[in-house]
């Protein structure tokens, strides 16, 4: 067997799996590569060994990370394929993100066999989430909920919730659209009612920094308008230092060449909310986004647990 060309790195869940699949669609569709030059090489991450606790006690966004970007370092892969919701701000020193493919759907959906939406939820009801942003924003609008931990991958929360587990759920319309489960989505929360993560529906290749010939492939299946719009929602991530202790959103979208963006921090309990929005030219997206963060982290200040 052909020694592969390249290797791409990823987590083993059917949704990171889906996403490395179409980074290597894209690649031999833009260089012709044969279907045997690109590996897919799925990586086990302590993210996903650990399930029965949440991720700020065990670290947060960079444990489904880790080990892959250590595999990337060590020259194992040559690529590494990540959700870039679960990017934390500051990557490890030597690596970078060096592509971006088109974005999906940014929204959170809401699903419940009980109820059409989350306002039409019973008082009381329980919402499975293992999200501290969903559960501050669906306490925000119905501080009557309880919240339950809810991790696992898609089909693993798609599945307790049909146990029982919770009244309702949220997931990122991307990964169910992309998995091919939107017939599932019981409503589309609206921006106003749930603003999305940072990077939500944007699948992000990382590479060493040092590998000028990979980055050089990468640069025919990049999305520049995805590269604008989380360029913008990460710098004001950065801005705020967050991490999974804190409720953070933040959405950027070009509309007629101008770069609007909005962004929040919560109390965990969603009883305060610090918002600001921009617009301005692509250009000065990261500006804009670190303005926005540096914004939000002042007037939060010790409400906001950065």
């Amino acid at each position: 067997m052909q020694t592969p060309r390249l290797k791409i790195g990823t987590r083993g869940s059917p949704l990171a799996l889906w996403q490395a699949e179409e980074t290597r669609r894209s690649l031999i569709a833009a260089h012709g590569f044969g279907e045997d030059e690109i590996a897919v090489v799925p990586i086990t991450t302590t993210g996903d060994r650990i399930r029965d606790r949440p991720l700020a006690e065990i670290g947060g966004k960079g444990l489904f990370t880790k080990e892959i970007e250590e595999a990337l370092l060590s020259g194992e892969i040559h690529m590494a394929v990540h959700s870039m919701k679960d990017m934390p701000a500051a990557l490890p020193d030597g690596l970078e993100i060096a592509a971006l493919l088109p974005r999906e759907d940014a929204r959170d959906a809401f699903l419940s066999p009980r109820a059409m939406s989350l306002k039409d939820l019973p008082e009381g009801a329980v919402i499975g989430s293992s999200s501290v942003r969903r559960s501050a924003q669906a306490l925000r609008l119905r501080p009557d909920l309880k919240v339950v931990q809810f991790r696992g991958n898609v089909e693993t929360r798609l599945r307790k919730l049909a146990e029982g587990v919770a009244d309702a759920t949220f997931l990122a319309a991307a990964g169910l659209n992309r998995l091919g489960h939107s017939g599932k989505i019981t409503a589309l929360m609206d921006e106003d009612e749930m603003l999305p993560a940072v990077a939500q529906g944007a699948i992000g290749i990382e590479i060493r920094s040092d590998d000028a010939a990979t980055r050089a492939l990468l640069a025919a299946i990049t999305h520049h308008e995805t590269e604008i719009a989380i360029a913008c929602e990460r710098a004001f991530l950065a801005a705020l230092d967050g991490s999974c202790r804190t409720p953070l959103a933040g959405h950027a979208r070009l509309v007629q060449g101008m770069l609007y963006f909005r962004g929040h921090a919560l109390t965990a309990d969603g009883r305060q909310c610090f918002e600001t929005t921009r617009e301005g030219a692509p250009a000065d997206a990261a500006r804009m986004g670190r303005e926005a963060g540096e914004e939000v982290k002042r007037d939060g200040g010790a409400a906001i647990a950065f």
